[in-house]
Formats: structure tokens, C-alpha cells, sequence
């Protein structure tokens, strides 16, 4: 099992930034692709940026040139650098953890989420 615990959530102006962090723990060995998804109300849950343990990045348009993911191995921690923030960021963010289904834990692992508001 892995747990993931994310922080850096917060109420920020437009054109502001912000800087998410997700410390994973647990069985982390195979976990190889990290990610965070966000959740508007009234939406459904979208992939934002994610991260293989090679180091290559995938963005989300909308976030593209704004948005910078990152992974600390020494300390298990997968950033999401947020600037430029517009009010159609704001969204519950979620940290995953994706390890290849061939393993016996193998599947995706969620954290708890931490709010992201930009004010207009």
C-alpha cells in the first residue's frame, strides 16, 4: 500500500502562485508514474500533470507553461510548482500514485486532497 499525504493548498489571488507538495510513504518501491488530478465542483476530476520515475512530464493544456511537476526521490515528494494562477484553477487537488497492475499491489493510489482558490 501506498499513502499519500498532500499539502500547499490555500486561497490565493489571480496571477499568484502556489506550490503543492505530496509525501508518499509505504510501499512506495514500482511506484512509477506520480501525478495530481484536480476536482472543480460540478466537474469531473481531470489529470493535471504527471511524472515517471525517469523524469518525464505531462501537462494538461490548460496548464501548460504555468504549471511545473517535480519529484524529490531522496525524500518521496512530488511538487506541483503553480503560477499564473486563474480562477478556472480552483479545484480540490489530488496526489496519485499509479504502480504497473502486474504487481500484487499494483493500481492507483489517491491522497486526500487539498483545495486550491484563486480570487478574481
Amino acid at each position: 500500500q501506498v499513502q499519500l499525504v498532500e499539502s500547499g493548498g490555500g486561497v490565493v489571488q489571480a496571477g499568484g502562485s502556489l506550490r503543492l507538495s505530496c509525501a508518499a510513504s509505504g510501499s512506495i518501491f514500482g511506484a512509477i508514474v506520480m501525478g495530481w488530478h484536480r476536482q472543480a465542483p460540478g466537474k469531473q476530476r481531470e489529470l493535471v500533470a504527471y511524472i515517471t520515475s525517469g523524469g518525464s512530464t505531462n501537462y494538461a493544456d490548460s496548464v501548460k507553461g504555468r504549471f511545473t511537476i517535480s519529484r524529490d526521490g531522496a525524500k518521496n515528494t512530488v511538487y506541483l510548482q503553480m503560477n499564473s494562477l486563474v480562477p478556472e484553477d480552483t479545484a480540490v487537488y489530488y496526489c496519485n500514485a499509479h504502480k504497473p497492475y502486474g504487481l500484487t499491489d499494483g493500481g492507483d493510489y489517491w491522497g486526500q486532497g487539498t483545495q486550491v482558490t484563486v480570487s478574481s
